[in-house]
């Protein structure tokens, strides 16, 4: 027993490296006083001693970036508030181009940072070299110049944070191994140590490179990896001063930082090593594993290219120490889910130095608040399932994920490894007809289809990729003819028993409440008016409902319903995603072709839009829902796993002359755009309303059931929304959309492009963002001045609508 151990607490962080710190530093800020810090060994002794320590500020997303823009505000600050140096220093950073692509994708960079309110230029290859002057600059193509970002020494930052979180309240207990996780009833309960338990209302996995051990100990996944990460240390070198800013140079894979005269020098290379295979000895502590110059030659090759000085420099240390890797290189925050009051902080993908402040920060938000205050979705522990938690899978994922950090960051990128996971039952059929494969949540899906035998591979680019045709045409036949899409990957649920419809009226904003065979289309929203998430509710009885959301929200939207579904309540949540396969068979000519072989009268009198039939296709049993994401007449099919390849030859067979055409989710994004439809994670988010996002209409604000977000909308509703989203067309018909583009007014940038895609019924690229109402401002006024979108460098000009800018009805493109 450790007599300095407590046997209860409020709040219990398991690990002391600068994400734990971090965590119990903001707590404490937040008012709470009662946290106990656990180390197994010396504080930042894992993962954390040996990082690089470099801060760059932009991120995938606006509210990631805002939360390393806060890192740096907190190290700037930190040493002055608890008298202990951080060894943060704002040098800037300099990423430099040797391809074109490369600039372009620096330019991307600009723009994007300029939505965010990021500072940065760019600048040619002569600027960059005289803002490094130790490296070669002949074959660059320029560079962008970021003067925020800088760098910060690990343990210190850590200590110091430790020492504000002591200040503040908390106890830190330095060697104290956890072993153990309690747990009652689906709620955590405490920690049991090597001296003793403590229990507590709430547990905090902090537990770096051991996360997924700890989370093991209460059946939580938490799916990362640990990976060797090198780099070297040198001695001074001539030309180095203190002031040199961080340098990225992305094409040969590696970064440098200036270090007391001389430079570290490290990077990612395109295959890492994994580690740890047999487990992570409990006591890898201020450890390193052995040098392995082979596995670094390829970054000291590039290095030795991009600063000749290394050729005679001497080496001063080599430094190998194992960090965590997440199957898509964005780390893990959040409350699990199934395990309530058990939070998780890790899996930092080597950016922990630059995402501990903000990430600790938002961390502590949501364990004070009960929810998050931003949207954290690239991030949140619920964008994984299970299966994402296999050993032998994440090996062959994190190999994978560790060179993505430099990668190409092209538009539609996938990965590669470790697939394919998840199939529908289509899988092969399609392979054979030429499909392209993406990947989401795990499961196999047709993008585009190739055809006369050719690869069906993406050519990635920024402009229009090899693709382009191919999705065209498969656009064309879903607006003229009739096109055929896998949908199986969509996550579908069934909520069932006596209070099915009670549970599900408080969670749906619209009225769900409709007799047995309709379908309607509604917002889960938390109690600030956000969207936790658009799903689709069908009545299938009076005690069952069908609910379908997105492919990439099944583990995050099961968690949302499972936790408002009352104890006492006769309300069962059931995950049927792998039970049932899905088409859509949508387009003009999907009633002709349902008709040939299928009985059911498929006429808009017999079968209205947004309305659910019981049907048979070659022997399956089908529920028929008369729906569509794509803007067109269609019916989405839903039907046992084992069916699906029969019902599916079905199809294809009575489809030939009416032109059917098998179309992929490339396709599906295009004609959704141009119809002006909403997806979650992109146009839709927790810090997004029904009023903001143009939804209204799907609101029941009257409805007897109280619905969660009820009340703040009624008050929001008197006053016009602070934003509003607007679809975009670009005047030009050459550039294309990929979202992310930054969205300007009258010059000056006021966001970025939410979702964008080429319209092909269009004729032109088609995106959303949201743009600032003004007090007082009608539309006409709101959408007023001269709209630009910066594609790649390069300004357009955009025609902004609040209504889609394709009519299905008149076939009509709304200019």
């Amino acid at each position: 027993m450790n007599n300095n151990l407590p046997s209860q607490a409020q709040v219990v962080i398991v690990g002391g490296g600068i994400v734990g710190c971090s965590v119990a530093y903001h707590l404490t800020k937040l008012g709470w006083k009662d946290i106990v810090l656990l180390e197994q060994g010396r504080l930042s002794g894992g993962t954390t001693w040996h990082a690089a320590g470099l801060v760059g500020q932009l991120r995938v997303n606006e509210d990631l970036t805002r939360l390393i823009q806060y890192s740096t505000q907190l190290y700037e600050s930190l040493e002055e508030e608890t008298g202990l140096a951080t060894g943060w220093k704002r040098c800037g950073s300099l990423a430099v181009a040797r391809t074109p692509d490369r600039m372009t994708a620096l330019r991307r960079t600009v723009a994007i940072a300029g939505a965010y309110g990021v500072e940065a230029e760019l600048v040619d290859a002569a600027e960059a070299a005289r803002r490094w002057p130790v490296m070669r600059s002949d074959d660059l193509q320029g560079g962008v110049w970021i003067p925020g970002d800088g760098k910060a020494n690990p343990t210190d930052l850590t200590q110091a944070l430790a020492r504000g979180a002591r200040q503040g309240g908390a106890k830190i207990i330095e060697g104290v191994r956890v072993t153990g996780i309690k747990t009652q009833d689906g709620v955590v309960r405490g920690v049991e140590t090597d001296g003793g338990d403590i229990q507590a209302e709430v547990v905090v996995n902090c537990g770096g490179q051991w996360a997924r051990k700890v989370g093991a100990m209460c059946g939580v996944d938490v799916p990362l990896y640990s990976c060797e990460h090198m780099y070297i240390v040198t001695r001074q070198i001539d030309g180095i001063t203190p002031d040199l800013p961080v340098m990225r140079d992305y094409d040969g894979m590696i970064y440098f930082k200036e270090e007391v005269g001389g430079l570290v020098m490290g990077g990612f290379e395109p295959s890492a090593k994994p580690w740890g295979m047999d487990g992570i000895p409990d006591d890898f502590e201020f450890t390193l594993l052995p040098d392995d110059w082979d596995q670094f030659e390829v970054l000291m090759t590039n290095a030795l290219h991009r600063v000749p000085a290394l050729e005679t420099v001497e080496v001063r240390q080599f430094i190998n120490g194992p960090e965590s890797f997440t199957p898509d290189a964005n780390y893990i925050l959040g409350e699990a889910p199934g395990l309530s009051g058990f939070f998780v902080g890790a899996g930092f993908n080597s950016m922990g130095i630059a995402s501990a402040g903000g990430a600790g920060m938002a961390l502590a938000e949501w364990i004070v608040n009960g929810s998050p205050t931003l949207d954290l979705w690239p991030v949140d522990i619920r964008r994984f399932a299970p299966f994402h938690n296999n050993e032998t899978w994440l090996r062959d994922r994190v190999s994978e994920v560790v060179g993505m950090h430099y990668a190409m960051p092209w538009p539609n990128r996938e990965l590669e490894s470790g697939r394919p996971l998840r199939t529908s039952p289509f899988y092969e059929r399609l392979k054979e007809k030429g499909a392209c494969f993406g990947s989401k949540m795990g499961w196999e899906r047709p993008i585009w289809f190739a055809e006369n035998d050719a690869t069906p591979e993406n050519d990635y680019s920024y402009g229009r990729q090899n693709w382009f045709p191919n999705v065209a045409a498969e656009c064309r036949a879903v607006r003229e003819a009739v096109g055929v899409f896998d949908q199986t990957s969509f996550s579908k649920f069934l909520m069932q028993g006596r209070h099915a419809e009670s549970v599900m009226q408080t969670l749906c904003a619209n009225d769900v409440g409709v007799t047995p065979g309709r379908t309607v289309y509604t917002g889960m929203l938390n109690p600030s008016g956000g969207y936790e998430s658009d799903v689709t509710v069908t009545r299938l009885a009076e005690e069952q409902f069908l609910i379908v959301s997105g492919s990439a929200q099944a583990v995050r939207d099961f968690d949302w319903m499972s936790r408002h579904i009352p104890p006492d309540a006769d309300a069962y949540l059931t995950d049927v995603t792998s039970a049932y396969a899905v088409l859509g068979v949508m387009g003009p000519k999907s009633c002709d072709l349902l008709s040939r072989i299928c009985k059911t009268d498929f006429s808009n009198e017999a079968f209205p839009f947004a309305t659910m039939q019981e049907i048979d296709i070659a022997h399956a049993p089908i529920w028929a829902v008369r729906i569509t994401y794509v803007g067109e007449l269609g019916w989405e099919l839903y039907m046992p796993a084992e069916f699906g390849a029969a019902v599916y030859e079905a199809i294809e067979s009575a489809g030939a002359d009416l032109g059917l055409r098998d179309a992929g989710y490339y396709a599906m994004e295009s004609l959704r755009l141009e119809k002006g439809y909403r997806a979650w994670s992109h146009e839709l988010s927790p810090d997004v309303t029904p009023f903001e996002a143009g939804l209204a209409f799907a609101l029941r604000l009257e409805k007897e059931d109280a619905f969660i977000g009820r009340d703040a909308l009624r008050a929001a509703k008197a006053d016009e929304p602070s934003r509003r989203l607007v679809m975009f067309t670009v005047d030009d018909p050459d550039p294309v959309l990929w979202g992310g583009e930054m969205i300007l007014r009258d010059g000056e940038p006021i966001g970025d492009i939410r979702s964008g895609a080429y319209g092909h019924t269009l004729g032109r690229s088609v995106g959303s963002g949201f743009v600032k109402r003004e007090p007082g401002q009608n539309n006409t006024e709101m959408l007023s001045g001269q709209f630009q979108i910066e594609i790649a460098g390069e300004r357009f000009d955009a025609t902004p609508q609040l209504q889609a800018p394709y009519d299905p009805k008149s076939k009509r493109v709304r200019q």
